[in-house]
């Protein structure tokens, strides 16, 4: 084992023709992170730095989404993987330790994969294959051994069909010894019928000096790449399996894995359960003994204990411990719901603070407002806080009841305790506590009225 400072080199250039899309190939996510930051972050994670991603086509978009904790090295032409190395080299000349080449397109490797890697490649050595042995190697390059030493990697184009059999395979993923990998890649030839310089002819050179060799993985995951959308798929299934298996191992109810998506940066609270078709992505923190589901979605937000969501949509709010939301609620980006609050059916808010008990049972809509404890809104009524041109805050105290069907023009400003009457239109203003807030016009009422028009229209 050496115990050297561990480099990393990521090959994120290539366009992905088959993934037949404008964006680069690395920055498709699976389970809610681009395949290559998934990489990256396995890297970090295990004591790997410092980290080159070696990009081209679309390099501005990689860049400015990995930001600014990597080294870049610009491939701008695609030669092959020995010449994306050559394209890094500069940025490792002075580095004497080993260094970890992986694709940007392998979203199932982890820092378990790196630190695994590292741990067995041993001073003197030249290089080290992360290999796995499969049932069906097809489409894989083949590691081929003598007596158990590596002599070299075989593609499958170029097997015979001994070397065919052979259930070994390369990963794609290296641990070099830098000064020596540095020392010949300017020795690489394209004398290949792609016309491309390949890295594992580095790796024949030194499994030929007998400086290289092959460690196999239990894990075959880490051979899992992307070229195609159905292999994105296929990769994202197998992510968010292992994701919701870490989960549930760490106290959180699952009652139907195939429906529930939870994406990689997600933190969720012992004894809480997940009802079927859950997706929970972003930077979202649940708290312990929530209930969520089913038919519910939350993105970048905090939740706290003990909260019901329930076929809701929820994005970067803050809810705080038992709160009741739904059904078929949308809480929008800004919005605070503190301890007690219940949002019922089809109740829908926007940058709005709710203070503790605060109820909005039905039909309402409340944007760019705050809103007391222990304040009652009734059913149907909306907050006007957009004039065409700018929003308007609306400001509800404490222990207020907002009648059914209301209308609250902002800017306005209802003071404590305040009772508004039913189907009013509460315009801009500002009105006391205590107060009662009528807005409508009184029902009048002629008798006989109806009969008599009826009469009048029956005789025409």
């Amino acid at each position: 084992m050496s115990n050297r400072q561990a480099a990393g080199v990521i090959l994120a250039a290539g366009k992905g023709t088959r993934m037949k899309s404008d964006l680069p190939k690395g920055l498709h996510e699976v389970c809610g992170l681009p395949m290559v930051e998934i990489v990256g972050r396995a890297m970090r994670e295990a004591g790997i730095s410092p980290i080159v991603v070696v990009i081209g086509h679309g390099g501005e978009k990689v860049q400015s989404r990995l930001g600014d904790g990597y080294l870049y090295a610009w491939q701008t032409e695609q030669h092959g993987t020995g010449h994306a190395m050559q394209m890094a080299a500069p940025l490792l000349k002075d580095h004497v330790g080993p260094v970890v080449v992986a694709p940007g397109d392998t979203p199932l490797v982890s820092s378990a994969t790196f630190s695994e890697l590292i741990s067995q490649f041993e001073d003197g050595q030249q290089c080290l294959v992360a290999s796995s042995v499969v049932g069906e190697p097809r489409g894989y390059g083949r590691i081929v051994r003598e007596a158990g030493v590596l002599k070299g990697i075989v593609e499958e184009k170029d097997a015979s069909p001994d070397q065919r059999s052979i259930g070994e395979v390369n990963s794609a993923i290296y641990c070099f010894d830098a000064p020596s990998l540095l020392a010949e890649l300017p020795k690489l030839k394209n004398d290949n019928a792609q016309g491309e310089y390949y890295l594992t002819d580095v790796v024949a050179t030194f499994a030929a000096n007998g400086k290289a060799n092959a460690h196999i993985f239990d894990d075959s995951d880490i051979l899992v790449g992307v070229n195609d959308r159905w292999q994105l798929a296929m990769a994202d299934k197998k992510l968010r399996q292992r994701t919701l298996r870490r989960h549930a191992e760490a106290g959180v109810t699952i009652m139907d894995p195939d429906t529930t998506y939870l994406g990689l940066e997600v933190e969720i609270g012992n004894d809480t359960v997940l009802e079927p078709n859950t997706m929970i992505v972003g930077k979202t923190v649940v708290g312990a003994g929530c209930r969520l589901g089913p038919f519910t979605r939350i993105e970048d937000s905090e939740i706290g204990d003990r909260v019901n969501i329930y076929v809701s949509y929820i994005k970067e709010a803050k809810i705080h411990d038992e709160v009741k939301i739904g059904p078929y609620a949308h809480i929008r980006p800004g919005s605070e719901l503190y301890p007690g609050v219940k949002i019922g059916n089809f109740v829908e808010t926007k940058n709005a603070i709710l203070e503790e008990e605060v109820k909005v049972s039905h039909l309402s809509y409340i944007g760019d407002a705050h809103v007391g404890e222990n304040t009652n809104i009734g059913a149907g009524t909306i907050t006007c806080n957009y004039d065409g041109f700018s929003k308007s805050r609306t400001e509800i105290g404490k222990d207020v009841f907002i009648g059914s069907n209301n209308t609250l023009v902002a800017p306005v400003k209802v003071g404590d305790g305040a009772i508004t009457a039913a189907g009013s239109v509460v315009t801009s203003g500002e009105y006391p506590s205590d107060a009662l807030v009528v807005g409508r016009a009184r029902t009048e009422v002629k008798e006989q009225w109806a009969a008599q028009w009826r009469n009048k229209k029956k005789s025409q």
